[in-house]
């Protein structure tokens, strides 16, 4: 049991509204975005040791000035803290309001309250410790694509009692039309998404979070603990760059305006602030850094079939060229000179100043994946053409020592080798979370031949993995496969869905990976989880 749920007595859980099943009566987007009054329950993220961010949406014919009330017990007989917040109508009904004067590492009780004396439902949040701290827990989350199935991962770990704060390290919503990823064959009935079309102008990523805002599971995880979230690429298209994005083209219009309404949506709909990147401070245990990786510093990824094509004679001479040149570029950029400059700072100044983890929650996989010689079978006997063209460039750039995915920090080694190298020059103990690619690893991060941190990716909360594309083949297989042909790679997971919690005491980080059941049928069981723990100083995972 958590040291500080002795404090919060399961019934309290009751108090704030019922869970799970029973909440499948809320309405659906269309309706709550018609709806009038509190539509989408409450939200709390950016804390602090003294502060806290606070999100609702009341929807009115016109502005409405909501009082905010903040207590230590749910009945609110005692206001300890609070304010008021306009819902504008030109921020879609959103009010966001953050409330100072709190107390370090305490939990509180909040609501909005309207002119009429309405309520919206109470939400539960927690300031961050500050100075000593024994124990600090995290659950982390990405890749929700809703129509794929049900998000029993939020559910589950909303019903848990051991969690302080969630971190959502992307892929929170996508932008595709219905029928496309999942196709319509594919997905799950009843969990529609709206607008139908794919997302493109604010209207669009303002009805598309609010059809994912009105998941009952995604809805209760908001109200009973504080996130902190970034966005990774489908908040704004597939595979976004600073410049444009894979599922991006001109008959779309402006990508300049594209992103610009994605990320105002983003901001309104979330409970965070409006800093592309930032950092918090959990008492003297650990400083989370949450960086951007995609709009602000990202050049270009490479594509190895551009890297080929016009190329004629052997693809692995010209991949080895490649690999010893223009992949290794210094000036290339995943973060931009200045958010780099600002996180490798301060790892530095976390790790001087005592702290015992230095903690980076942020997007896409650090830890290096090459793709197996065996791969090449897996795909069937007769492929279709774009897939065994794809294999076959995966295998000719594995023979040349290029990676499996040039989307992830494996496609910008250089940032990648200033981040780790920093990392070690401060002496910090880094822990990297990530998300993006669907499934659950382990890594073993170095540099320069020695132990540079650990990461922990965590696998989706309904995306498909690897599973979905190599279905006559074994998880056992897939992951040998991978761990034989990807050195730093000690564990991982091909097949699951789920959530991470990760677990920071003074000594040891603990990562527990919970698989749910399924996705197809709305329910919170698990079909199992895997632990893997790291001592403080060593830099790397303890043997299994």
């Amino acid at each position: 049991m958590h040291p500080l749920w002795g404090e919060m007595d399961r019934r309290l859980l009751i108090k704030l509204g019922t869970a799970g099943l029973a909440a499948m009566a809320l309405p659906g987007a269309a309706q709550a975005m018609a709806a009038q009054g509190f539509t989408h329950g409450v939200a709390s993220g950016e804390p602090g040791p003294n502060s806290m961010l606070l999100w609702t949406r009341y929807a009115a014919p016109s502005d409405t000035r909501l009082t905010v009330e903040l207590s230590e017990a749910t009945d609110f007989a005692r206001v300890v803290g609070g304010g008021s917040v306009t819902a504008k109508g030109d921020s879609d009904h959103i009010a966001k309001l953050t409330v100072d004067g709190l107390e370090p590492g305490r939990w509180y009780f909040y609501r909005f309250v309207a002119p009429d004396g309405t309520k919206s439902v109470t939400g539960r949040t927690r300031t961050l410790p500050q100075g000593p701290t024994r124990a600090f827990n995290l659950a982390l989350f990405s890749c929700s694509n809703m129509p794929f199935g049900w998000f029993n991962a939020y559910g589950h770990a909303a019903a848990r009692g051991d969690i302080d704060l969630c971190v959502h390290v992307g892929d929170y919503l996508y932008e595709y039309e219905a029928g496309h990823y999942p196709s319509a064959s594919e997905a799950l009935p009843g969990r529609i998404i709206q607008p139908s079309n794919e997302i493109v102008a604010l209207a669009d990523y303002r009805l598309r979070y609010a059809s994912y805002r009105a998941d009952p599971d995604l809805q209760r995880l908001h109200q009973l603990f504080p996130m902190i979230a970034q966005w990774d690429d489908h908040e704004f298209a597939n595979d976004t760059w600073k410049g444009g994005a894979e599922n991006h083209d001109a008959g779309e219009g402006s990508w300049t305006d594209r992103m610009a309404a994605a990320e105002r949506a983003h901001g309104e709909w979330m409970p965070v602030s409006d800093t592309r990147w930032r950092h918090y401070q959990v008492g003297d245990l650990a400083t989370i850094f949450l960086p951007e990786t995609r709009v602000t510093g990202r050049d270009k990824p490479f594509d190895i079939g551009d890297v080929l094509r016009g190329k004629g004679g052997d693809p692995t001479a010209t991949l080895k060229a490649f690999a010893a040149g223009e992949y290794r570029d210094p000036a290339r950029q995943l973060l931009g000179g200045e958010q780099e400059k600002w996180l490798l700072g301060g790892i530095a100044n976390s790790a001087k100043d005592g702290t015992r983890w230095q903690v980076l929650a942020q997007q896409v996989v650090m830890g290096s994946l090459f793709t197996p010689p065996e791969s090449a079978n897996w795909f069937g006997a007769n492929p279709p053409d774009v897939v065994r063209r794809r294999v076959a460039a995966s295998q000719a750039a594995a023979k040349a020592g290029l990676p499996l995915n040039m989307d992830s920090w494996d496609g910008y080694p250089a940032a990648r080798e200033r981040l780790l190298a920093a990392a070690q020059r401060a002496g910090a103990d880094l822990v990297t979370l990530s998300g993006d690619s669907h499934n659950a690893w382990a890594f073993d991060l170095t540099h320069d031949g020695r132990p540079a941190g650990i990461e922990v990716g965590g696998h989706s909360v309904t995306s498909p993995g690897f599973e979905a594309y190599t279905p006559g083949i074994s998880d056992a297989v897939r992951t040998a496969a991978l761990r034989a042909s990807s050195p730093q790679l000690k564990w991982a997971n091909t097949q699951d869905r789920g959530y991470v919690t990760v677990a920071l005491t003074p000594d040891r980080v603990t990562a527990d990976w919970h698989n749910v059941a399924s996705i197809r049928d709305h329910a919170l069981t698990l079909s199992g989880s895997h632990r893997m723990t790291a001592a403080r100083g060593r830099r790397k995972y303890d043997a299994a």
